[in-house]
């Protein structure tokens, strides 16, 4: 079972709960057991601080990933961590790379929450394997490749990990 606490802090709706919960538990069925995390959707203003915050860039990202960095033993919940979301750069995303917004969204979602799961695009090698199983589990959801225009690109999401 996947618990995900979503908080709507932003003007903007963004998807249903129920897309959420869709794009969440297609990254998450590889995880044997129960997973729980946040996904925060926000706006620029606090976008732009966390990503500042964080990851001392002036302006704010698609998607923020924080793993939870507790010892297992020390919780009672399959705590996974936090996505932070903000919703005007996905929108703003989404328009100029002539992508659905319904699949970009699914797109960074998933991503986020592999992330979560340790995966990583840090070298080539991680990278491959991070968006062949992105390409896969949005394939099985009925989305087009996130990366058919942009082999080399990644996407302008970032977890609290230094790795730009």
């Amino acid at each position: 079972m996947v618990e995900i606490d979503l908080q709507r802090a932003s003007q903007s709706a963004g998807p249903s709960d129920a897309d959420f919960r869709q794009w969440c538990e297609q990254a998450l069925r590889q995880r044997k057991g129960d997973s729980e995390l946040t996904i925060r959707l926000v706006d620029e203003a606090e976008g732009r601080e966390l990503n500042h915050t964080y990851r001392h860039k002036d302006y704010a990202t698609n998607v923020l990933s924080f793993p939870a960095d507790v010892p297992d033993d020390m919780l009672d919940i399959p705590l996974l961590g936090d996505l932070v979301i903000c919703v005007q750069v996905v929108e703003r995303e989404a328009q100029e790379q002539g992508k659905a917004l319904d699949s970009h969204w699914a797109h960074l979602v998933i991503h986020g929450c592999l992330h979560l799961l340790g995966y990583d695009h840090i070298d080539d090698e991680e990278a491959d394997e991070m968006e062949a199983l992105e390409r896969t589990l949005l394939a099985q959801l009925g989305h087009p490749d996130p990366y058919a225009d942009d082999e080399d690109d990644f996407p302008t999401h970032a977890t609290t990990k230094e790795h730009e």
